[in-house]
């Protein structure tokens, strides 16, 4: 029998860690409390995953009005996107079912590991005014192509939606680092309430005590890690991005050796 004290401090952690992948990078929470409630708690994946999914929804969304409130945010984008970003990963989905199953999770903490160096090494230091200087039938065109290319590797590995998002908003499309994280978590916030709201209807309501413990610490990091990023400077949030992604890359993965 798990006491409360070991359920609680397992999902203070879970909590910080997701809390602070959210509000400083945009990082799916599903990434780190799943992981973390499988090997701790030994509880289910799917039950796992529907928690950190629903933990996600009120993490982003904090963290998106955050960046919003701090002109950091881009709506009109965001929206076309997160649409796209939804089809094709159904559609990733229903390819991946004919696929043999592989150890693709992996994949997502490597990318978490990765684009945390990317951003120790070789920060983003895009300016708003040289996003400004794209016109918006070429913005149009490239979100609905990234969120088709993000939506399938999605839908296809199951695993790395947030990480996914920032790497193609500040790579491929240019944007400001903080305007990318900002508009990563506003789409977080919906798709991770479709997922969440899927797998409660398939697997049936999860473990409430856990559930609420999840939901109000990570939203309670990611709100004081949002608060942070918007008030830092572009190299200081950069640094902090890439410290925060490659500790969790690592702390997942060690995690998952546990499981």
């Amino acid at each position: 029998m798990i006491s409360i004290l070991v359920k609680i401090l397992v999902c203070l952690f879970a909590g910080l860690g997701a809390g602070l992948g959210t509000g400083f990078a945009g990082m799916s929470a599903a990434a780190v409390i799943a992981p973390m409630l499988i090997a701790f708690l030994g509880m289910p994946a799917y039950e796992a995953v529907g928690i950190a999914l629903a933990s996600d929804v009120l993490a982003s969304a904090i963290s998106a009005y955050t960046y919003g409130k701090n002109k950091n945010l881009d709506i009109k984008n965001g929206l076309v996107m997160m649409v796209t970003v939804l089809i094709f990963t159904m559609f990733g989905s229903f390819i991946a079912s004919f696929v043999p199953n592989t150890t693709m999770g992996t994949a997502s903490v490597f990318t978490t590991f990765l684009l945390g160096i990317k951003f120790i090494v070789k920060p983003v230091m895009t300016t708003k005014e040289a996003m400004a200087g794209v016109s918006q039938t070429k913005r149009l065109v490239q979100s609905v192509l990234a969120g088709m290319m993000v939506g399938f590797i999605c839908g296809f590995i199951g695993a790395g939606g947030g990480m996914m998002m920032l790497l193609v908003l500040t790579s491929v499309l240019g944007y400001e680092l903080k305007t990318a994280i900002g508009t990563s978590v506003f789409i977080m916030s919906f798709t991770a309430f479709t997922g969440a709201v899927s797998h409660f209807v398939i697997g049936g309501m999860p473990d409430i005590a856990t559930l609420l413990l999840c939901i109000v610490f990570t939203l309670l990091f990611a709100r004081v890690a949002a608060i942070f990023a918007n008030k830092a400077s572009p190299s200081t949030l950069n640094r902090a991005v890439g410290v925060v992604l490659t500790l969790l890359g690592l702390s997942i993965f060690a995690v998952n050796l546990l499981t």
